[in-house]
């Protein structure tokens, strides 16, 4: 039987789709997991899960963040992001970070099976919906200008501090969130106004509303 993991902040949701998942011949529920660090915790070195299904938006440790850290010391282990989120931004780079499949939390339990079949026994599942978004987003950001393409060069902590600076932190409170320096916010910022072509602070805010990074 293949071992599954759940990462998910919320229980009744992530309990309901393990049960469904335990009904499957072919699948297992190894653990839950509230977050990326809880499923850190978690992890048994000897005895990984062959597939982890994970949420995006968590507390202290998102899905993006946790399939990287999968990506980088458990390679083997297969990703599925599981989320409400079906924005173009957000599945690509669920794909970046290693996940093999995007689904949704409102498919039901047949695309659910057939997602978990296809990743672990083809590689990789995406649905029409999911393909037609990527294939969307790549010819969009084929466009230099595009907000597509300028997000394409942002790095990871770019596009934490863009989203910091839509709160309203000081950039020094935005650098004791982040753990880095000031210098470093100031370089990050620097950085971030070359990329994405604006000169301040309410340009980045307004960079990271239109494109969906963050919502009023």
């Amino acid at each position: 039987m293949y071992k599954v993991v759940l990462v998910d902040d919320h229980p009744l949701l992530r309990n309901g789709i393990a049960n469904l998942i335990n009904s499957y011949d072919a699948f297992t529920v190894l653990f839950e997991a509230d977050n990326g660090l809880d499923f850190i915790k978690q992890v048994d070195e000897n005895n990984l899960p062959n597939l982890v299904l994970l949420d995006i938006t968590m507390p202290e440790m998102d899905g993006y963040a946790t399939a990287k850290w999968i990506k980088e010391h458990h390679p083997q282990i297969k990703i599925i992001a599981l989320s409400m989120m079906d924005d173009e931004y957000s599945i690509i780079r669920m794909l970046k970070n290693g996940a093999r499949g995007y689904v949704v939390k409102n498919t039901n339990a047949k695309e659910l099976l057939q997602a978990l079949k296809d990743v672990m026994e083809v590689g990789f599942y995406f649905n029409n919906q999911i393909n037609n978004k990527i294939a969307n987003s790549i010819y969009h950001s084929a466009e230099v200008g595009s907000d597509a393409y300028m997000l394409s060069n942002v790095t990871e902590k770019e596009i934490e501090l863009l989203i910091q600076v839509c709160s309203d932190k000081t950039y020094k409170e935005i650098a004791a969130s982040m753990t880095i320096s000031p210098r470093t916010v100031d370089s990050y910022r620097d950085s971030l106004f070359e990329k994405l072509n604006v000169k301040s602070r309410v340009g980045l805010v307004m960079f990271a509303l239109k494109t969906g990074l963050v919502k009023l």
